[in-house]
C-alpha cells in the first residue's frame, strides 16, 4: 500500500467505524407520504426488505398520505430524531409543494436530514391514439396550429404529472389546457378514452397502456432513452432539451438524526442500489434505483428547488 492509498484509508476509518457502529434498537418505521401500490411505495417496500436484512429489525412502511404529501412528510419530521423514523421524499414532497403551499406545515431543509437517493423515474408524452400525430414533432405542430384547443389531465396542481407537463410547455411554447383530476389514474383513464388528449405521466403507470396500444408514446423526458420504451426519443432528441426532467425519490429522516444512524443507514442504501436484484425489481416497476452521498442530495435538492421554482413563477401555478 502506498502513502497516498494509505493516508485515504487513515481518513476513510473514521466514517467507516461510525457507520458500522450504529445499530437500531427497535423496529424502523418507514413514512411514505403516498398510497400504498404507487411507485414511491413499491420502492419503499423494496429498499425496507433490505434495510431490514442489514439492521437486524423490521422496517414497517407506514402509507400517510394527503395535501400533495405533506402530512406524511411532516409527521416524518416531527418524529424522534433517533434514527428509528425515515422517510420517501419525492421530487414534489421537496422541491416543488414549498413553492406551492403557503403553510407547508415543515421546511425540507431545516427539518429533515438527507440520506440518500433511492429512485428516478422518467415521465413519458402520451397522446391517445385519436390525435393526429404519429410523432412528437407532428404532435407540436398541431399543439401550435390550434393554440388553447389541446388538453391534457395531471394527478392534480401541483403534482409532478401538472409540473413536468408545464415544463414542456415552456420549453415548446405551445398554449394548451390544464384539466387536474384526483390522481394520476383518472386522468389516466380519460386519456385513453379521449376526454383529454394527452399527459406526461410517470412511465411505471403509462406503460401497460402503452404496450397494450391504447395510447402512444413520443416522448420520455430523462436524458436517454428508456429501457421499456427503446423506440421512443427523447425530449432532447426532438429539440426540447430544456423539457428534461426526471422525478425522483429519496430517503431522509428527521434533522437532527445522529451522524452514525446517518451514515450507516446510507451505507446500506447504497449496497443495495448496486445490487442486481434490487435494481430488477426497481426496473420493473418502472424505475431506476440510485443512491447518494448525503452530501450530493443536498445539492440535488438545491437544483430541483431552483427549477420548480421558476416553472411555478413562469407558468403561475396556484393550489386553489
Amino acid at each position: 500500500m502506498n502513502r497516498r492509498t494509505l493516508l485515504a484509508a487513515m481518513l476513510a476509518a473514521p466514517a467507516v467505524a461510525r457507520a458500522q457502529s450504529w445499530a437500531p434498537s427497535r423496529p424502523i418505521r418507514f413514512v411514505v407520504p403516498f398510497p400504498a401500490g404507487g411507485g414511491t411505495d413499491v420502492a419503499a417496500r423494496i429498499l425496507g426488505e433490505r434495510l431490514q436484512e442489514a439492521l437486524g429489525q423490521p422496517v414497517v412502511v407506514e402509507n400517510r398520505t394527503g395535501s400533495g404529501g405533506n402530512l406524511g412528510m411532516e409527521n416524518a419530521a416531527r418524529s424522534p430524531a433517533d434514527g428509528h423514523t425515515l422517510v420517501m421524499g419525492t421530487t414534489g414532497t421537496l422541491t416543488i409543494n414549498p413553492h406551492l403551499y403557503a403553510n407547508l406545515g415543515f421546511d425540507p431543509a431545516r427539518d429533515l436530514a438527507p440520506i440518500s437517493m433511492a429512485f428516478t423515474t422518467d415521465h413519458v408524452l402520451i397522446v391517445n391514439p385519436g390525435v393526429q400525430a404519429q410523432t412528437a414533432q407532428e404532435f407540436l405542430a398541431l399543439a401550435r396550429a390550434q393554440p388553447g384547443r389541446l388538453t391534457y389531465g395531471s394527478a392534480g396542481s401541483g403534482s409532478s404529472t401538472h409540473m413536468v407537463a408545464e415544463l414542456f410547455r415552456l420549453a415548446a411554447d405551445i398554449q394548451v389546457l390544464h384539466v387536474p383530476y384526483r390522481g394520476s389514474a383518472p386522468a389516466l383513464n380519460d386519456t385513453v378514452a379521449g376526454t383529454v388528449q394527452f399527459m406526461l405521466d410517470q412511465l411505471p403507470s403509462a406503460i401497460g397502456q402503452i404496450q397494450g396500444g391504447r395510447v402512444r408514446a413520443l416522448a420520455v423526458t430523462g436524458p436517454r432513452r428508456a429501457a421499456l420504451l427503446p423506440d421512443v426519443p427523447t425530449v432532447a432528441e426532438i429539440g426540447l432539451p430544456a423539457a428534461e426532467s426526471t422525478s425522483w425519490g429519496a430517503v431522509l429522516a428527521p434533522a437532527g438524526t445522529p451522524a452514525p444512524a446517518i451514515a450507516r443507514i446510507n451505507a446500506v442504501l447504497r449496497e443495495a442500489a448496486a445490487q442486481p436484484a434490487v435494481r430488477e425489481r426497481m426496473a420493473a416497476a418502472g424505475a431506476d434505483a440510485a443512491a447518494s452521498t448525503p452530501e450530493e442530495l443536498v445539492a440535488r435538492m438545491g437544483r430541483e428547488n431552483e427549477r420548480w421554482a421558476r416553472v411555478v413563477r413562469d407558468a403561475r401555478i396556484t393550489i386553489n
